[in-house]
């Protein structure tokens, strides 16, 4: 049942059917190009068994080696390309919705926070990724 802490959410509108935001959102491939809350930190690894039960590791990093952190978890639920559902090593939760509309998808994602820094600073760490993802996933050129 999570950890009790505060939830906090964010969320975007990405232009895009939601079948490409779910795999942009998803594929390990993808994940390293956007997973950074600035432009000096990046996530030079990813993987991901995007199943009930299945586990999902990015190794994020400052880009000057200064420090790095593995984020992962495993998954409590998955519905292709409408909600994915996970528990954090540490045992916080998190919850992502992917919602299909009109002119793209929105995603809206809530978090459990955690103690070592301040709520705020979590909300704005966690937008900016998302903010991140919004731009990659809009930018990337395929057929």
């Amino acid at each position: 049942m999570g950890t009790g802490a505060e939830k906090l959410t964010v969320q975007t509108v990405v232009n895009l059917p939601v079948e490409k935001v779910w795999k942009y959102w998803t594929e390990p491939a993808h994940i390293t190009q956007w997973n950074n809350a600035s432009d000096d930190w990046h996530t030079p690894f990813s993987e991901n068994d995007l199943r009930v039960g299945g586990s999902f590791t990015s190794k994020m990093a400052a880009k000057d080696g200064s420090f790095e952190f593995e984020f992962g978890g495993v998954y409590d639920e998955v519905r292709v390309n409408e909600a994915i559902a996970y528990t954090l090593g540490d045992g916080r939760e998190v919850s992502i919705a992917f919602i299909s509309q009109d002119n793209g998808t929105k995603v809206i994602e809530t978090f459990e926070t955690e103690t070592m820094n301040a709520a705020e600073m979590q909300q704005a760490g966690w937008q900016a990724i998302m903010d991140n993802f919004k731009k990659y996933a809009e930018s990337v050129n395929e057929e």
